[in-house]
């Protein structure tokens, strides 16, 4: 059996990184999304918003920019949550991949309101600030220094606060999607990437280190380890 090491952040590269077409990649993203349902992975986002709706007067709307998009489904999630609970919400996509945000407008239905972006989000800069900027399976994709770049700019540019939402570097999660992802037949770039990026994912050490070389202190933001495989990072600014 692969036993790798788990204790070092690995430099793998995943295949869905790397140029692929726009079909491929909708298939791709359409199994990252179901295994994101089945694996409740949308819970510690929503559960961020629920802490910010209860603990803030909330803006109208409440702009919301999600960090490497995707397929969208975070931001159609959380359309479905701000319309549960009649909170006004404008909501931003943004992906660096041009046939991400194209799959994900094709993706949401008629009524969704939700805005696409293409752009690098290191260098994007919004014609509205959001109040809060949120990423889902996005950080790991990163390097370090930008991660630093990452943190800075979210600091810099979200009005309320902002949540990432990513994978734990850990072997348990990385044997149970290896054999889960072929039970299901998933996408064999997704059973390809899915233990890439369990390898490339951080502990909560590696995150502590990255917020302080982003000049953040201890007691602003918070490191939440979520079941099943989640490694989230919060931050609330206080006014």
């Amino acid at each position: 059996m692969d036993s790798p090491d788990f204790s070092q952040r690995a430099r793998l590269t995943e295949l869905m990184d790397e140029p692929c077409s726009r079909e491929t990649l909708r298939a791709c993203l359409r199994d990252i999304a179901l295994t994101n349902r089945l694996t409740f992975a949308y819970r510690p986002t929503l559960a961020f918003l629920n802490s910010i709706a209860a603990t803030s007067q909330l803006p109208n709307p409440l702009h919301i920019l999600d960090a490497g998009c995707g397929y969208g489904d975070t931001l159609r999630r959380i359309e479905h949550w701000s319309r549960a609970r009649r909170i006004p919400v404008q909501l931003t996509g943004l992906d660096l991949n041009p046939d991400a945000t194209a799959i994900a407008a094709d993706a949401s239905p008629s009524f969704s309101s939700i805005h696409w972006v293409t752009a690098n989000i290191l260098t994007y800069s919004p014609p509205q600030p959001p109040h809060l900027v949120l990423s889902s399976l996005f950080a790991h994709h990163l390097s370090e220094p930008q991660i630093v770049q990452f943190l800075g700019w979210m600091e810099t540019n979200a009005k309320l606060g902002w949540f990432i939402n990513d994978l734990s570097r850990a072997p348990i999660p990385y044997h149970v999607f290896r054999i889960f992802s072929r039970l299901i037949h998933l996408h064999p770039y997704v059973q390809f990437d899915g233990p890439v990026s369990i390898r490339r994912a951080f502990i909560p050490a590696d995150w502590q280190r990255m917020s302080t070389a982003a000049n953040l202190k201890t007691g602003q933001y918070a490191i939440q380890p979520f079941k099943p495989a989640r490694l989230c990072v919060a931050r609330i600014k206080t006014p």
